[in-house]
């Protein structure tokens, strides 16, 4: 398996000398099988780089999933060039019950006059596809998912294949109730053992009382996640609009500090929008 990531950054995308290594681009993270087949998490503006990318290498097909429907995850789907490919296939899958129905969803998003092209009429063919049972495979890959604690609700993610695994929640407020939402017991269930778990960090604990209740976690709640479920290796993730670079460093050097300790220690970075993991 192959995770890239094309966006890290929250809410809305940034420029600037100070965001430089970590990327201005928002969230859009893009996951090979070993037989390379390609799954797609949000549409952030990350994904026009990715589609870039996938046109000059001539991949046409692809599984598209979205965590939930706030702008920063679907911002940048008007400007993925597959979309107006007509020899382009996108299976496209919501989570019925989470966020509702996803092409209707993106269909409000993507047509006048918010843009000049309506979704349903894109060349590519986008086929609208439902959750079989608990699980969905792509391939090898098979996904299973949880409701995160999110204003609006919204799905996270854990990818699997040949015994490894990839666990993506972004957008999830460990410390504050959310309708739908998961205990923190039931968050490190689903994370358990994972090789790679990706989670939204946005704020340090500082921060953190005035915006409870935003959808969001600070770094302490998402290490204790991250120990109680014996991850080997933490992403931090949705990075703050107004973080530069050496703030973003800041916190993984505390949360380093909160994840030392007797047992395993999860290796612990910040993704930036040029990160890459192959296990």
């Amino acid at each position: 398996m192959k995770v890239r990531c094309w966006g890290a950054r929250g809410s809305v995308p940034v420029s600037g000398p100070e965001y430089e290594r970590y990327g201005g681009d928002t969230a859009c993270i893009e996951i090979r099988s070993k037989n390379d087949a390609i799954l797609v998490i949000d549409a952030g503006t990350g994904i026009r780089r990715l589609g870039c990318s996938l046109m000059a290498q001539g991949r046409l097909d692809l599984t598209l999933l979205f965590t939930h429907t706030h702008w920063d995850h679907v911002l940048g789907l008007p400007f993925f060039k597959l979309l107006y490919n007509p020899k382009a296939h996108i299976d496209l899958y919501g989570s019925p019950g989470l966020q509702g129905d996803i092409a209707k969803l993106l269909g409000r998003v993507i047509s006048p006059p918010l843009f000049p092209v309506p979704f349903a009429e894109m060349p590519a063919r986008i086929e609208g596809r439902q959750w079989q049972g608990e699980a969905l495979y792509v391939d090898s890959l098979k996904i299973t998912r949880i409701a995160l604690a999110h204003p609006n609700l919204g799905a996270g993610y854990r990818v699997e294949e040949d015994g490894r695994s990839f666990v993506f929640l972004t957008d999830n407020e460990l410390s504050q109730h959310h309708r739908g939402g998961r205990s923190f017991a039931e968050y490190t269930a689903f994370s358990i053992g994972a090789d790679l778990l990706v989670h939204d960090a946005e704020y340090t604990p500082e921060e953190y009382p005035s915006r409870r209740g935003w959808g969001h976690s600070h770094y302490q709640d998402v290490a204790r996640l991250a120990r109680a479920a014996g991850v080997a290796k933490l992403g931090l993730f949705h990075h703050n609009q107004e973080r530069s670079d050496a703030g973003v460093d800041e916190i993984v050097a505390r949360c380093r500090e909160e994840l030392a300790g007797p047992g395993r220690v999860p290796e612990c970075l910040a993704l930036t929008q040029y990160s890459e993991f192959d296990f």
